[in-house]
């Protein structure tokens, strides 16, 4: 029992079992897919804001924070917490689309404004961001138990993978959300005992790692900007942010957005020191796992509990919005049943462990498939603005393209204006999104030209 690999599997199971017991059992499509209870009560404003930190707090997040912490020191950490700014940009959002425009669902008013063919094309983009969600999470998970490639690395990977299916196929969005619940108290808990374990330890006292790093462009800066950037876009394509947007009066569903946007910021940039105290020890590759290493046996365990509960929040998330995404949104005539919301489920764990055997980029999941979507922006930030459906389709359209020439390192060098690491991001999404701005106005133009030249 002294093989700390053994101690690693006994958590993952032991935490696997007792969420299956937790997780409660929903028996309606309106249990199973909004969330509610069985006398039809919506849930509050704790256990919504704590179900949305939670699954916004991914495995490859506090992966990636703590990665960026480690290469750009404090600048790197706030940077990527910018990115919980969606959750305030997305909560007013919803909040006015159900107020003022008496909208059920993202669906709904994309169908009303723009048509069948955005709905089609906007459910393409975020069914591509929850098949990303399941392999980039459980990758992280994967890497506590072994090198990438080996059998111990897959057999986590599929451990974790289908032990978190048990409890999300018990109960859809509901066993989601109070399981997030649990699992942030966790999170809370273990990152405070983390922090104060290594920061009292580490060569560096807390004012050096707060002075860390350089505030330049080339050294963090330029995801910083690109993060400010993909907020008025990024949360738009995420069902997981979106879907509890629907769940609960308006209100409540505010107040949950704007707590987790704050919340959600500070524990992002507390796991990033994670990183920061790792560049004054002297650590290489990946910082949590590293500095988890640092601490021994039960440091380690205690950073492998962390990710365990941040990754599972996210994926069973993912599997219920998926699930959502395919038996309800895109339902048309068919019946919305449960048996079909698990059996579609099922699926995107087959489709979405895949592509886990060709080891693809962690962090890309998050930054290319941001690109991509910039053309969101317009049309939510101006979704009171009559626009015809070309508007839609150039704007999302033009973001695509944008994405890539990211993607295969084509975007002109003319067009980027400062150096370093995340440059080509940085003024893709600039001059991507205000391109998208343009070409959505430029739609509204043609459509008016066209009604007053046909009276």
């Amino acid at each position: 029992m002294n093989d700390p690999l053994v101690w690693q599997w006994a958590l993952l199971v032991v935490f696997g079992v007792v969420f299956y017991f937790i997780a409660p059992h929903s028996r309606t499509v309106a249990e199973f897919f909004a969330a509610k209870a069985p006398g039809g009560r919506t849930p509050g404003v704790a256990l919504l804001t704590s179900s949305l930190v939670i699954s916004w707090i991914f495995a490859k997040s506090i992966t990636n924070a703590a990665n960026l912490g480690l290469a750009f020191g404090l600048i790197g950490g706030v940077a990527y917490a910018v990115y919980y700014g969606s959750f305030i940009v997305g909560g007013w959002v919803i909040y006015r689309m159900r107020q003022k425009g008496d909208f059920a669902s993202i669906h709904q008013f994309l169908q009303t404004r723009f048509g069948r063919g955005a709905v089609v094309v906007f459910s393409l983009l975020i069914g591509i961001r929850l098949f990303n969600e399941v392999w980039s999470n459980t990758m992280v998970i994967g890497s506590y138990f072994g090198d990438a490639g080996s059998s111990e690395y897959y057999m986590a990977i599929l451990g974790f993978t289908g032990l978190t299916l048990a409890y999300a196929l018990k109960g859809g969005l509901r066993s989601s959300l109070l399981t997030d619940a649990i699992q942030l108290v966790f999170f809370g808990v273990l990152l405070v005992v983390l922090l104060a374990w290594i920061l009292p330890t580490n060569p560096a006292s807390v004012g050096d790692m707060w002075q860390s790093g350089d505030w330049t462009m080339a050294l963090g800066g330029n995801l910083l900007f690109a993060a400010l950037i993909q907020i008025f876009s990024y949360p738009f394509h995420d069902p997981v942010l979106t879907d509890r947007g629907f769940i609960a009066p308006p209100k409540t569903t505010l107040k949950s957005y704007l707590l987790a946007g704050g919340i959600g910021f500070v524990c992002i940039l507390a796991f990033s020191f994670l990183g920061i105290a790792g560049r004054f020890a002297g650590v290489e590759g990946q910082a949590a796992v590293e500095m988890g290493k640092l601490l021994g046996v039960a440091g380690m365990l205690l950073v492998n509990f962390i990710m365990i509960t941040s990754a599972a929040s996210t994926l069973d998330s993912t599997f219920a919005a998926f699930s959502k995404l395919m038996v309800v949104d895109l339902a048309g005539k068919r019946a919305v049943t449960v048996k079909r919301g698990r059996l579609v489920m099922i699926a995107l764990v087959v489709l979405g462990t895949l592509p886990v055997f060709a080891n693809p980029e962690i962090l890309s999941a998050t930054t290319v498939s941001g690109t991509m979507i910039i053309g969101l922006a317009p049309v939510f930030v101006l979704w009171n603005r009559p626009a015809p459906a070309a508007s839609f389709h150039l704007s999302v359209g033009f973001g695509l393209l944008i994405g890539l020439l990211l993607v295969f390192d084509q975007f002109p060098e003319a067009l980027t204006f400062t150096t370093g690491k995340y440059a080509s991001l940085l003024w893709a999404n600039f001059w991507g999104t205000l391109g998208c701005f343009i070409l959505f106005e430029f739609g509204r133009l043609m459509s008016w030209k066209k009604q007053t030249s046909n009276p």
